[in-house]
């Protein structure tokens, strides 16, 4: 059987220092984590917590490949100033980030050491 290699993609467009400091990243907490079978894509409903600052937030997130009590309670970094989608009937209001697999398979972005909710990503 011929080994596969995955291809890198190529580098996006140069945006310039000012559109990603646009971008507000965050930490937060995933606080909740329900079954999403009305997404097209395999997904869980995410209750996040941006600390008190900033609240609760909900997500849709492709990452069934963990199971949901290994992210209940987990530090994970999201981006929140992108605005609402509204995926299947449900408002999904910041976008959980992590690393693609060449399958297409989500790793979530880990923080180093216990940080607030809420906490800037710089």
């Amino acid at each position: 059987m011929a080994e596969v290699t995955p291809t890198t993609p190529p580098l996006k467009a140069e945006v310039g220092a000012d559109a990603f400091f646009a971008l507000d990243l965050r930490v937060a907490r995933i606080v909740a984590v329900e079954p999403f079978p009305a997404a097209r894509r395999p997904a869980y409903r995410l209750t996040i917590d941006l600390g008190p600052d900033l609240g609760m937030r909900r997500s849709s997130a492709q990452i069934t490949n963990y199971a949901p009590e290994h992210l209940l309670d987990r530090q994970v970094v999201v981006a929140a100033n992108l605005g609402r989608k509204r995926i299947a009937g449900f408002v999904s209001e910041v976008l959980v980030l992590g690393g693609l697999e060449a399958d297409g398979t989500v790793r979530l972005l880990d923080v180093d050491g216990e940080l607030p909710p809420g906490a800037v990503v710089a």
